[in-house]
């Protein structure tokens, strides 16, 4: 056998092996989340206690300018002349709402200036974060071990893994969307424009009360990463209790259609910009 043909031989021996252990890796089954043992349940006892509503300590706006400027986000240049814009309007009683769109805050703006109370629960393998904003205010952090994906697909609150240091939940957050504003108030924010990285350090520092600080890198909106800190204060009682919020509501009329039904009924945009109740919307009707 010349040196030729033998060289030739290992390459057809090569490619027939791979061949089956491609379509080995392609049939692999998927990964699944294993059922919790009673061992699992038992560990989640051992943990924390976070049960309760939290409601975010939000000081008196002199309190609070207080602090922006004690540890103020480092924009870059034009991230700042825009914040520094909406401050201008909102003085003048021009406020830029931001969040009127009805869209999710997105992490980390929904842990930093939310004025709507939350629960968290704690499962095996992960805890969720509910919100009383809207529908769309849900964490889900994993504590099972894996890894962020390769290439997570972007979300408003991201892809969140969490681990635990003691009695402090290190969560790392990454894959978020890069529209969602990176906000210190409801007037005053920007878009992330991507790459954004929060990573948090939570942990009670109270009986009732819960510290939440975040470091937050965000390369093309600031000049370095930014640490702040976000706090809670626990309520247990019943009237507290987080209930069903849904934005969209308010763009709707509740009426009854002509053959008797409830429905949701559009409403029509004046010039000036708020939403009037109208006999025939164009838009078809919700139900």
């Amino acid at each position: 056998m010349t040196p030729v043909m033998g060289a030739l031989l290992r390459l057809w021996a090569a490619a027939a092996l791979a061949v089956p252990m491609m379509a080995a890796a392609q049939d692999a089954p998927p990964v699944i989340n294993p059922p919790p043992t009673a061992k699992d349940w038992a560990a989640i006892g051992k943990l924390p206690d976070w049960s309760g509503v939290w409601i975010p300590d939000t000081p008196d706006p002199r309190e609070m300018a207080r602090r922006t400027k004690a540890n103020p986000a480092p924009w870059t240049e034009k991230a700042a002349a825009r914040i520094a814009k909406q401050n201008e309007d909102r003085k003048a009683g021009r406020p830029d709402n931001i969040f009127a769109n009805c869209l999710p805050e997105g992490m980390p703006t929904w842990m930093m200036i939310s004025n709507n109370a939350m629960e968290i629960a704690m499962v095996p393998g992960r805890i969720y974060f509910l919100g009383e904003s809207d529908g769309n205010r849900l964490r889900r952090i994993y504590t099972d071990g894996r890894p962020h994906p390769a290439e997570p697909d972007p979300t408003f609150h991201g892809d969140s893994i969490g681990h635990w240091e003691g009695d402090t939940l290190v969560v790392d957050t990454i894959g978020i969307l890069p529209q969602v504003w990176l906000a210190t108030g409801e007037a005053s924010g920007v878009p992330n424009d991507g790459d954004m990285h929060v990573v948090e350090r939570i942990r009670l520092t109270g009986p009732d009360a819960l510290t939440d600080t975040l470091t937050i890198t965000a390369p093309h909106v600031l000049t370095r990463p930014w640490t702040t800190t976000r706090l809670f204060n626990r309520s247990r009682r019943r009237d507290y209790d987080i209930v069903e919020g849904v934005c969209l509501q308010e763009n709707f009329t509740a009426e009854t259609d002509e053959t008797g039904d409830a429905v949701f009924k559009p409403q029509a945009m004046r010039d000036d910009g708020i939403r009037k109740p109208v006999d025939k919307p164009t838009g078809g009707e919700a139900r």
